[in-house]
């Protein structure tokens, strides 16, 4: 099938590449000129694993192009508007301009029976206004939408071959062919038997935001279950994997830790409960301002765990940062609990030196006064204590030998990932969050040291 993807970002670009994979002729389209001659050149723009081959055997086979012109979207049987939803800059609400800037460019290139298919994360209502606005074009095309449920590091996996499909679609005829056009393109996965649930707009956007709110509240659930472990001596992991044999619980998404981050969870449950007020529904969802603030707490007290282990005063010490994404096989640090932390132990007076297998240009990008090495070893060589804040393999599996350089034999695993055992064994100390061993004052000390957290 010929197929247009407009926007081109991280969702876009996957996608785009994933459509290809499958067979399908792609046309991606994005005002980002740089972006679209890198993407031509089959270099992606960001890192992803897969993400690169799916480009490189799409380019051979001639099946994937991209370009800066909307125009060239036209003659596409199905066009999927897979643009960015960004928090707005003056409240928690998702900033819709580049969803409808989309859908205005598009209009003048539908043809008659064309699909328009929203795949952006948006506020349950925008597909039906959306859907007003494809009709408009009045040549007999249909509006469809299609949530993604990608995650970063497993994301052409997670399009080739999802979990589930869920369509929302209008009722009636329309909604028939919409599926029917669906169906083709996810004639593979459909093959595999993978679920397809067929339902209406209002429930196609919602189901994004409610598996986003369930994650989101899981993981900041157990992370409460940190402060109080903190303050009463208990450990965390400990109770996560009791908690995790019981079969409604389950133990995935139950890790203690520095919490979430990243460019979809934060933004999407801010924007969800600011949707959810619009409605006049937000005691709804008003637990998730809560879960927000027990996320965002994990930082500071990874911050004061920090200052506590170098007796109350981190000026002038050495701090090496293991893992600055915000989360492993990614490069994204948006809103990445790791630079947050570095933000604030630089701003405490602290020379802070950062190290990440892929994520070095963007955190320097983001983070202009961190101090960046290539490797854990050039990170480490003179620090007074070591953070490990991204869960990387590569960081789990390291041997204390491997960080004989540094100068202070501290530890503070964000992630409670390590074998504390080992490294206590070669004479480090190691505190994490949650674990019986960071039971710390919040004095007056701490707290006049540290700049309030945003």
């Amino acid at each position: 099938m010929k197929i247009s993807v407009i926007g081109c970002g991280y969702l876009g670009a996957v996608h785009a590449a994933s459509m290809a994979k499958l067979g399908h002729e792609v046309i991606g389209i994005d005002l980002d000129a740089d972006k679209v001659a890198a993407l031509n050149a089959g270099t992606p723009p960001f890192f992803e694993p897969g993400l690169r081959a799916a480009l490189a055997s799409a380019r051979k086979r001639g099946s994937l192009t991209f370009s800066t012109r909307m125009e060239d979207a036209a003659g596409s049987q199905v066009h999927f508007v897979a643009v960015g939803t960004p928090q707005r800059k003056d409240s928690d609400a998702a900033d819709l301009r580049f969803v409808d800037a989309a859908f205005e460019s598009l209009l003048p290139f539908l043809r008659a029976g064309n699909l328009v298919v929203g795949k952006s994360t948006v506020p349950v209502g925008t597909a039906a206004r959306l859907d007003s606005l494809v009709r408009s074009a009045d040549v007999n095309a249909i509006l469809a939408w299609n949530p993604e449920f990608l995650r970063e590091g497993f994301a052409v996996k997670d399009t080739v071959s999802p979990d589930r499909l869920v369509y929302g679609v209008p009722a009636g005829p329309d909604g028939e062919r919409a599926v029917a056009l669906l169906d083709e393109i996810y004639a593979g996965a459909l093959a595999r038997k993978t679920p397809r649930l067929v339902v209406d707009f209002a429930t196609a956007e919602l189901v994004k935001v409610a598996a986003n709110a369930f994650l989101a509240t899981k993981i900041s659930f157990i992370n409460a279950m940190a402060e109080i472990a903190e303050a009463t001596g208990a450990d965390v992991t400990s109770l996560a994997d009791a908690l995790g044999h019981d079969r409604r619980i389950g133990r995935k998404f139950l890790n203690s830790g520095l919490g979430f981050g990243g460019g979809c969870l934060p933004k999407d449950i801010r924007a969800f409960r600011a949707r959810a007020e619009e409605l006049g529904v937000g005691d709804s969802v008003a637990f998730l301002g809560e879960m927000d603030a027990i996320n965002l707490r994990r930082r500071d007290r990874m911050v004061e765990l920090a200052v506590d282990s170098l007796e109350g005063d981190v000026r002038g010490k050495r701090v090496a940062i293991l893992g600055l994404a915000f989360k492993p096989k990614s490069d994204d640090v948006r809103d990445a609990p790791a630079l947050a932390v570095a933000a604030r132990l630089i701003d405490a007076g602290a020379s802070v030196v950062g190290t990440d297998p892929q994520a070095l240009e963007t955190a320097r990008r983001a983070l202009p006064g961190l101090e960046l090495a290539e490797t854990p070893a050039a990170a480490v060589a003179g620090a007074d204590i070591v953070l490990l804040l991204t869960e990387w393999k590569e960081y789990r599996d390291l041997a204390p030998a491997e960080l004989a350089a540094a100068r202070g034999r501290i530890l503070l695993d964000g992630r409670n990932c390590v074998k504390r055992e080992i490294w206590r064994e070669s004479g480090w100390t190691v505190r994490s969050l949650g674990r019986p061993d960071v039971a710390i004052p919040r004095s007056t000390r701490l707290s006049e040291q540290l700049a309030p957290a945003n």
